[in-house]
């Protein structure tokens, strides 16, 4: 009777995450950069090209082809539908979940692990990357793998640990190249206590095991370059680490990741303070790896909102000892139950209120998305309001869960955060239905990608394209009876009806649909 009741709370901590990781309704992906990745996929499956990004006829080499592959693939043995370009970051999401309660386990005890991957499944930024079709999720996953395996290699007798520590490291450099080494900068602290038993022969033989891919590739697409390719990622380094777009400033971080790691930022800045006090090994893991990487990430001039997702595992883990250290705190307890019961259920009621009656009515959410959405806060407030000093700690982490679970639930079964261009994706299924289309290879005028919206835009309308062609200097090279998307205006209305707009509408704007008669 026991092991049927333990069993039945094993499969009761899987259950419990599918509404946070699976949505089986429509999907459209965003254009930067999970449709940029998605369309170097359907590329690699068009042309049978495994070994070279592609952008139309043209090499990209700034990049590796690790995360196009894997999406190729799973298109390859599922079938070639949107939901299979999310796998490989769906599988990525569940082992990283599963690996955060193991650390857990491994850092504090079993008793309330299941409490870590809850947090993590329901911070913002990792929530929201855990539902695009990019490789953040997956490198994040080999981060949060390489942490766990360091953590478990006790002695030299822990060869698989050892092994594994030294695998990650190939294979995140196959998704993320040079950003491999900011988390490793990041553990030499950790390094220098465990120095004596971590570089043994198995860690070598991990190291070059997890290159092989990056190693199989780059001498299966050096014949087609002039020069190696490790040269134009160091080229693409050099551009990141200069000014430019991505450039912002120093202190970029400690406003971002507060404001990222949402609803959880404040218990986990408490908890990555309080565990330097803990015990020797602990806080290197906990406390000096993410504020050194944090550090590392601030002196880079690119700094992006996902560069910080390799420290969200670590970051739930310190949310969890800071609602430990509140709850057991006899000076804090009071402050933080006014806080958590009263002013934030108070200031999301006054979100929610001022959402359904001045927002509304200006951002184009369908009633579905409104409704799930407005329930989702409604429910997240109520939750948190119900808190007392009479709760047990048990009960406490269960009602600090329940509103953040219930908001990420029912923003996911929304759609808001799988089906990201629908207006887009509506009008291009109403363009797939039209008899002239239907079976017929569209190709694209590349002279109209002249910007990022013109760009955005081509990408999202490329993957919805039933038969996408190949890419045109200009629609002068368009024969009879053939389809093109073009922006080329003046030359469509100088064209004598050479051309006709077969389709146009605001939402695909700049683009239109010509036959050439």
């Amino acid at each position: 009777m026991f092991n049927r009741i333990s069993k039945f709370k094993y499969l009761f901590k899987l259950i419990i995450f599918i509404p946070l990781i699976f949505y089986f309704g429509k999907r459209s992906y965003i254009a930067f950069d999970e449709g940029f990745y998605a369309l170097q996929a359907r590329w690699i499956l068009d042309k049978g090209n495994w070994t070279i990004p592609l952008w139309w006829d043209e090499y990209i080499l700034d990049r590796t082809i690790g995360l196009q592959f894997l999406i190729a693939k799973s298109q390859d043995f599922f079938g070639r539908n949107i939901f299979s370009a999310y796998l490989p970051t769906t599988v990525a999401s569940i082992l990283m979940l599963f690996i955060t309660y193991k650390l857990h386990e491994e850092l504090f005890n079993k008793k309330y692990a299941i409490i870590s991957p809850l947090i993590l499944s329901t911070t913002y930024l990792w929530f929201d990357y855990s539902h695009l079709a990019t490789q953040d999720i997956i490198y994040s996953c080999l981060v949060t793998t390489g942490l766990f395996s360091l953590v478990k290699i006790k002695s030299k007798d822990n060869k698989f640990y050892i092994l594994l520590f030294g695998i990650w490291i190939g294979l995140a450099f196959m998704m993320k190249t040079f950003l491999v080494f900011v988390p490793l900068i990041s553990l030499i602290p950790y390094f220098l206590i465990k120095k004596n038993y971590l570089f043994s022969n198995f860690f070598w033989v991990g190291l070059i095991i997890g290159f092989i891919p990056f190693l199989f590739w780059t001498f299966s697409i050096n014949p087609y370059l002039e020069k190696n390719i490790i040269f134009h990622l160091v080229e693409k380094f050099n551009f990141l680490s200069n000014k430019n777009t991505f450039t912002n400033p120093f202190y970029y971080y400690f406003w971002n990741i507060p404001t990222t790691f949402l609803p959880w930022s404040f218990f986990a800045i408490i908890g990555t303070i309080h565990n330097i006090s803990q015990s020797r090994e602990n806080k290197y893991i906990l406390t000096f790896f993410p504020l050194i990487l944090i550090i590392t990430l601030s002196i880079f001039s690119t700094k992006t909102p996902y560069y910080t997702l390799q420290i969200s595992s670590i970051f739930s883990l310190n949310a969890y000892v800071g609602i430990k250290y509140f709850f057991n705190s006899k000076r804090y307890s009071q402050i933080f139950l006014f806080i958590t019961s009263k002013i934030i259920p108070l200031f999301i009621f006054a979100l929610t209120f001022t959402y359904y009656f001045f927002i509304k009515n200006t951002i184009y959410l369908n009633s579905r998305e409104n409704t799930f959405l407005i329930l989702g806060l409604l429910f997240f407030g109520l939750s948190w309001s119900f808190l007392t000093h009479k709760n047990s700690f048990k009960e406490m982490l269960i009602t600090l869960i329940i509103g953040p679970y219930l908001l990420t639930s029912f923003l996911l079964q929304s759609g808001l955060f799988t089906d990201r261009s629908r207006e887009l994706r509506e009008k291009m299924e109403y363009v797939s239905s039209l008899d002239i289309v239907k079976n017929q290879t569209i190709k694209v005028d590349k002279s109209g990608i002249k910007n990022t919206r013109s760009q955005s835009k081509i990408i999202r309308i490329a993957l919805l394209t039933p038969k996408l062609g190949e890419g045109l200097e200009s629609i002068d090279q368009l024969k009879k009876s053939e389809l093109a998307w073009t922006t080329d205006f003046e030359k469509i209305k100088k064209s004598d009806f050479t051309f006709e707009v077969i389709y146009e509408n605001d939402t695909l704007k700049p683009w239109k649909l010509i036959l050439k008669n």
